[in-house]
């Protein structure tokens, strides 16, 4: 990875090139006058000015305007609250004329529905829509972060602060008992994406939160277009089964009817660990330590205990924390966008390169590069169009093997990292030194391919045909080195001690899909029609491997240098899918629509006779706002400018179980017998194993008020969903502890939904917008025949939510054996695992966010502000013992001893009383420590100016100063309220970004 400084330098010189040529020739200065009209009628307050040109004026009471311009080629720009934005090319012209045909309308905004597109005042289902405004020019490596507390419905939780982490994604809830089994489809471009998870678990999980990285990972933010969700059923049936759990549109940007322009990207941002939690000083910890010796009574410190026993400084005082995960770092942009067109042909071209670097130094870090090009051709009598994509990504991660901050916790006198001459301090064999594990490090090289091109042609007035065809090609190398150099050197190991884990997957993919679509308008009627085929094929190949004993550890990276070289798997996978879809839409006089689609599909994981299944939906809408009786009364009519009622109901299945289960199965088994590899079933033949169903059903009303300057939307949902794919338990008799079957099981989701745009204040020099979003999703086991002798037993419960965990009823500290108490929930007078009766709700309450936009003139400001109501593990679910070499967090010093019998916390343990080792593993399965940690967090604040340059040859150049997630409030006391487990937290960013338009 390249140094930062040279970016950084890369930065500086084209600003000051940039400065330079501001200041540079002007072009010569002529007036240009003209009238501005709306059908034969003068417009005044219409504002006027020059594209690159901070001069502005505007029309009088007659319409009428003057205005100098300079330079060649120059672009003049009419505004006003009420037109669209009108943009026109000078020329040798010096009387130029202008007719604003028609007022800005809200039906004027097209939603992506996937295979087709509507309207927004006219779809049926429940459409949610990210510009790329909202999206571009933020600093984060994947969309998912820009598009946190932006959408109602849409849960989006960033595993970790870690670069090429993961996220989870979940619309309107989990609808499947299994974990892998509701993700959203995700298609960029008309193409899907190849996996949920780009990394092999087993090697990154150490580094990576659930071993997991995003496949959105590999898309440029500032390439995306606009990002559309799809949630009920009306909206989501045209995908099937791969719509089951939401769907999530990304399109890239396309080129303009225009002469070619330029954009010049250019960004730097420092970043930090956001910090939620304090640890006790040395004073506070010793204290803590040499209680528990006191309380175990051990009167002569261990010769291991060398924090009390006078081996280490009792003055040292280390936060761990800034040490080791808490230090800035520097991450940098850069993109070059190229667009250009005529009326028939279109073309954009971007190319890329994002560096994100870590707090552990040492050159780790994330670094992204790529492009993406596509173009738009069409006939000259417009009836045939074909539009060619292709991107390429390359993503490099060079990390370390296990994430720092698991070594937050060390005692706060534990010696320094490094001796006075540099090298690694292992305090005479007293001290695993937490910066020998910089040696362990976890590389993923991930090279993606797609290719997409989609056609079309007018057969006849009413009936066209489309095509859209793409492939992706995948390729993933991960790579976990376990050197002898990462051990204190008094162990001796040698090279012969080292070991390398490889992984290389390769994912191909392949999808067709014809279409035929029927459009036919007379009188009042409007009848759209669409029948399409689906073919999708996908093939895996995953193979990972593990070398040892080497005679050098120069050779490590090469696993052919290996004594001992082991195929850990070698898996092939084939997935193939088919859908025959339709869909009939019909508008009558613009009032009354209704929208049927159905679908059969079609998936290799199922058997012969389960193979195919039917999936469909029906959705209706009502602008009541066009009945005349709203109409013909001129106030009313001022008040409701919009107001339309929609329902959808329909069912969508899923296939998310994974490949092969229906089938027996084999395994390679790990040790040879006689020489020979042998193998072992690993699963049962069930040909009756067939999809997960969820039918979905909503409500809503979407108003548009004070001539739509504000919107309201407000949703109901209820997804059901049955025929669960899960594990039923089986004999031990048998071989095997499960059958992969449909169970009689029935989980269901509703939730409410609002949403809300304004436009506050608008003139023709300043606006003011704010929109918000809110979600109230719940959850509920309805059915679950013989839950108790099935595997999730002591996860759900009939009539809960299904983000519960059964845990111990914690009752407190005992004051006079100062261990904690737990509730006897069955009164059998002891207690063991069968009181794990109490029900703790855990996750999401509800969540939403509000932005505001301040535009004046060519200054623009913004912000965001998330909220999630919840409840998550604390951070002492992840702690040690208390009492053991290991810091605390500052709140646990509210701990038991006969001093203090009052306390939040047991009595401090070395490990020598039984009674609190017991309880404290009760206490990390009780009620205690699922608490509360909803926070509010400033996610983006945003203040950009645009600098019009009388250069020729350069348009304009845009500064942004920007934050993102500045502030959290939270009274969460761990390592992030956000993420799970002990991981790297969130980060705090401040970014600067140049853009130079040509």
């Amino acid at each position: 990875m390249k140094k930062n400084q040279m970016e950084l330098g890369f930065l500086k010189v084209s600003l000051v090139a940039t400065m330079v040529l501001y200041g540079s020739a002007q072009g010569q200065e002529r007036t240009i006058k003209g009238t501005v009209t709306t059908n034969q009628k003068p417009i005044a307050g219409v504002v006027v000015s020059q594209e690159g040109n901070n001069s502005v004026t505007t029309t009088n009471s007659s319409g009428q305007y003057q205005f100098k311009i300079t330079g060649n080629n120059a672009i003049l720009i009419f505004k006003h609250p009420d037109y669209s934005e009108t943009r026109v090319e000078v020329g040798e012209q010096n009387i130029l004329n202008i007719h604003l045909q028609k007022e800005k309308q809200i039906d004027e905004v097209i939603l992506n529905a996937g295979y087709y597109q509507v309207k927004d005042k006219e779809r049926t289902g429940n459409i949610a829509k990210l510009s790329n405004k909202q999206l571009e020019n933020q600093p984060v490596i994947n969309v998912l972060s820009a598009a946190q507390g932006r959408i109602s419905g849409v849960s989006i939780v960033q595993n970790s602060g870690a670069p090429g982490g993961g996220f989870d994604i979940q619309i309107r809830g989990k609808n499947s008992l299994r974990s892998d089994g509701s993700y959203p489809l995700i298609i960029v471009d008309g193409i899907p994406l190849n996996a949920q998870n780009n990394s092999i678990s087993t090697l990154s999980s150490g580094m990576l939160s659930k071993g997991e990285s995003s496949p959105l990972n590999s898309i440029n933010p500032n390439d995306i277009e606009s990002f559309e969700v799809l949630k009920d059923a009306d909206a989501t049936a045209i995908y099937g089964s791969r719509g089951a759990n939401g769907v999530v549109l990304i399109t890239t940007k396309r080129g303009k009817s225009q002469r070619l322009s330029a954009e010049l990207l250019l960004n730097t941002s420092v970043s930090k660990s956001n910090q939620f939690i304090t640890f006790a000083d040395t004073p506070q910890y010793l204290q803590m330590r040499q209680d528990a010796y006191r309380l175990d009574n051990i009167t002569n410190y261990p010769a291991t205990a060398y924090d009390v026993n006078g081996k280490w400084d009792s003055q040292r005082n280390t936060n761990w924390f800034k040490t080791l995960i808490g230090k800035p770092y520097l991450n940098m942009q850069q993109q070059l966008s190229l667009s250009s067109g005529s009326e028939q042909t279109q073309w954009y071209m971007s190319i890329h390169r994002q560096e994100q670097a870590t707090p552990y130094g040492k050159d780790y870090g994330y670094e992204r590069k790529g492009f993406n090009l596509n173009m738009v051709h069409h006939s000259a009598d417009q009836k045939f169009s074909i539009s060619p994509t292709i991107y390429y990504t390359l993503q490099d991660n060079n990390l370390i093997e296990r994430d720092l901050s698991t070594q937050i916790i060390l005692s706060p006198n534990a010696p320094a990292l490094y001796t006075s001459t540099g090298a690694v301090n292992w305090e005479n064999n007293t001290f695993d030194n937490p910066i020998s594990k910089l040696e362990n490090q976890y590389n993923s090289e991930l090279k993606t391919l797609s290719a997409q091109v989609n056609t079309y042609y007018q057969l006849f007035p009413s009936i066209s045909l489309k095509l859209n065809a793409g492939y992706t090609q995948t390729l993933q190398e991960e790579e976990r080195t376990n050197p002898s150099t990462a051990y204190n050197p008094s162990l001796n190991y040698t090279s012969t001690n080292s070991i390398i884990y490889l992984g290389n997957v390769q994912r191909n993919s392949w999808i067709a899909e014809p279409q035929i679509t029927w459009n036919k308008e007379w009188q009042k009627h409007h009848v759209n029609t669409l029948i399409g085929l689906t073919l999708e094929e996908k093939k895996d190949h995953l193979l990972r491997l593990q070398g040892s004993d080497f005679a050098s550890n120069d050779l490590l990276q090469n696993i052919s240098n290996a004594k001992v070289q082991k195929v850990n798997e070698d898996t092939r996978v084939q997935y193939r899918y088919s859908a025959f879809y339709g869909r009939f839409n019909y508008d009558y006089s613009g009032k009354y629509l209704i929208n049927l689609t159905a679908r059969r599909d079609g998936s290799s994981r199922f058997g012969a006779n389960n193979r195919f299944a039917n999936f469909g939906a029906i959705g209706a809408a009502w602008i009541f706002s066009k009945e005349n009786i709203i109409q013909n009364n001129e106030t009313l009519k001022k008040l409701l400018s919009f107001g339309k009622l929609r329902a959808s109901i329909g069912t969508a299945g899923s296939d998310l179980i994974g490949d092969y289960q229906y089938l027996d199965t084999y395994t390679t088994a790990t040790l040879l017998y006689d020489g020979v590899v042998g193998m072992y079933p690993s699963r049962l033949y069930n040909p009756n194993f067939s999809w997960e169903k969820t039918t979905k059903l909503e409500a809503a009303i979407e108003l548009g008020l004070l001539k739509e300057r504000i919107n309201i939307n407000f949703s109901w949902y209820r997804n059901r969903s049955s025929n669960q794919l899960v594990g039923v338990p089986l004999a031990a008799t048998t071989g095997f502890l499960t059958l992969q079957s449909n169970f009689p099981a029935k989980v269901q989701n509703t939730g409410i939904e609002a949403e809300m745009s304004a436009s506050i204040y608008k003139n023709t020099s300043f606006k003011w917008e704010l929109s918000a979003n809110f979600s109230l999703p719940k959850s509920k086991l309805l059915e679950y025949y013989n839950l108790s002798s099935s595997s999730y037993a002591n996860t759900y419960v009939v009539g809960q939510p299904m983000n519960i965990k059964k845990v111990y009823e914690y009752k407190g500290v005992d004051p006079v054996t100062g261990v904690y108490q737990f509730s006897d929930m069955n009164g059998d007078g002891k207690l063991d695992t069968n009181d794990r009766q109490k029900v703790a709700e855990i996750g999401v309450k509800h969540f939403g966010g509000i932005s505001n936009q301040f535009r004046y003139r060519n200054l623009s400001f913004s912000f965001l502000v998330q909220w999630v109501k919840q409840r998550q593990y604390s951070m002492d679910y992840n702690l040690s013992l208390l009492g053991i070499q290991r810091n605390i967090p500052t709140y646990m010093l509210d701990y038991w001893t006969p001093e203090h019998t009052d306390a939040r916390y047991q009595r401090p343990t070395t490990g020598g009383n039984s009674a609190a080792l017991t309880a404290f593993s009760r206490y990390t399965s009780s009620d205690a420590v699922i608490v509360d940690a909803s926070f509010i967090r400033l996610n983006n604040v945003q203040l950009s100016y645009k600098i019009p340059l009388k250069t020729k040859g350069i348009e304009s150049l845009t500064l942004i100063g920007q934050g993102q997630n500045l502030a959290t409030i939270t009274s969460y006391k761990g390592i992030d309220p956000e993420g799970v487990g002990v991981y790297l937290p969130s980060m705090k960013t401040y970014s600067i970004t140049a853009i130079l338009k040509f």
